[in-house]
């Protein structure tokens, strides 16, 4: 489907929402649409896309699940899933001939310590061809894991502080990028662990004369093109374009490297006055924000004759039973909106909204 064929996506409706015994703390997609919801009190659980009944889960994990990657299996309705549990990342598969609804960690096809001691991991992220796994950790490391050998690879330089996000750059096989607490984006060339560029996030106008929360940065996404998002603790949204792949600009032709943190292609809007916990992409020009109360805002990337880009609000919308959100994902055709956090008691949930309007 082409971008000028996708839906606008409004209205959205509420739809249902799921209550788990702990909170939400990150979410996946299948490819075949099924939700993959990850839990503080170690466990997962898979949710068929329609009925939305739980199809199969993992308990006794022994901490909290940080983050959850698929991986399609091509003889396989339900993907294998990597995920980051304590200073682990462990791997689960979902065979069709098993009839095993619950699985133990026993039940693992593989569980690596990959960082230091009691080091904890946060984000991880699966390569486009799907043979390595990056991850990102409490101590400011960042890491590559080799699928097929197992090679654990760590970046010489590290955040001063937490990193909690990193992803791979789509069409640059050797190159990632990560952000973390210390107010900075790292790029690296992990085939040699070297830290290609850095863009430190400034201080806002107002964070500088008073106590306000500082520009850690709580999410990121990166679209097919490889422009960046990025979101903040104190309610910014950046955007960079620098490495963006488009032919109609020369700016854009093929260059050595990603220059996705050029700071001359960096624009930031201030979007709210709290943690912007989730950003993600649609249809690569449309970021999808959400904040830590639930506010979802759609914006549109527009240019000019001169190459110029700026950020506009499509939409808000804000959400209705969750409390507090930790993650966000959007169906591949734009239609369906999932959250996952808390609710009001403390409990987990994973709240729903859709559009299937094609406006």
């Amino acid at each position: 489907m082409h971008e000028s064929e996708l839906p606008t996506l409004w209205p959205f409706s509420y739809e249902r929402c799921l209550r788990l015994p702990g909170q939400v703390t990150c979410l996946n997609l299948g490819g075949g649409g099924q939700i993959y919801a990850g839990s503080s009190d170690g466990s997962v659980r898979v949710y068929d896309s329609t009925s939305l009944k739980v199809l199969k889960a993992i308990q006794g994990l022994g901490d909290e699940v940080a983050s959850i990657v698929c991986c399609p299996k091509p003889d396989q309705v339900l993907d294998n899933i990597f995920i980051s549990v304590g200073c682990r990342i462990m791997s689960f598969g979902f065979p069709p001939e098993s009839p095993k609804l619950i699985q133990k960690q026993s039940d693992a096809l593989m569980s690596n310590n990959v960082g230091e001691d009691d080091d904890v991991l946060n984000e991880l992220s699966l390569s486009d061809n799907k043979d390595r796994l990056a991850f990102c950790c409490d101590s400011g490391n960042v890491g590559v894991v080799d699928l097929a050998s197992k090679v654990v690879s760590t970046m010489k330089a590290k955040h001063s502080s937490i990193c909690g996000c990193v992803k791979f750059i789509p069409n640059r096989p050797s190159e990632l990028f990560s952000a973390g607490y210390d107010h900075a984006l790292y790029h690296f060339d992990f085939s040699q662990r070297k830290l290609l560029s850095v863009y430190n996030i400034p201080l806002s106008a107002a964070a500088s004369g008073m106590s306000l929360s500082p520009p850690f940065v709580m999410s990121t996404a990166i679209s097919s093109t490889g422009i960046f998002a990025a979101g903040t603790a104190d309610g910014r949204l950046l955007l960079g374009y620098g490495g963006e792949k488009c032919s109609a600009n020369a700016r854009n032709k093929r260059s050595k490297k990603w220059n996705g943190l050029k700071t001359d292609y960096i624009i930031e809007l201030k979007l709210a006055e709290g943690p912007i916990v989730a950003v993600t992409f649609v249809e690569d020009s449309h970021p999808l924000v959400c904040t830590l109360m639930g506010s979802i805002t759609r914006m549109a990337i527009q240019r000019d004759d001169k190459g110029g880009v700026k950020l506009e609000t499509e939409w808000t919308i804000q959400a209705k039973d969750i409390e507090k959100v930790n993650s966000l994902v959007i169906v591949p055709d734009g239609t369906r909106i999932i959250l996952g956090g808390l609710d009001k008691k403390g409990g987990g949930i994973i709240e729903i909204w859709n559009n299937t309007t094609v406006v």
